[in-house]
């Protein structure tokens, strides 16, 4: 899969799991990408996304700095 798409599915995956209720509250980076942890605010679930691309990173990081 080329980088772009790569960096379309993550986003996506991003995306999806803002607009179901969940949010941001942990990131481990390390060598082989960012850890990104989920959690949902009413039923307590959580999530965890493997992100491995630079920009889908900056995309990330950009929504926690806005919101």
């Amino acid at each position: 899969m080329s980088e772009y798409r790569e960096f379309l599915s993550e986003r996506d995956k991003i995306d999806f799991l803002l607009q179901k209720g969940f949010k941001i509250v942990r990131v481990t980076e390390n060598l082989s990408g960012a850890f990104v942890l989920f959690k949902h605010s009413e039923n307590k679930r959580s999530a965890t996304l493997h992100v491995k691309t630079a920009n889908a990173r900056k995309y990330f990081s950009n929504l926690l700095i806005h919101s």
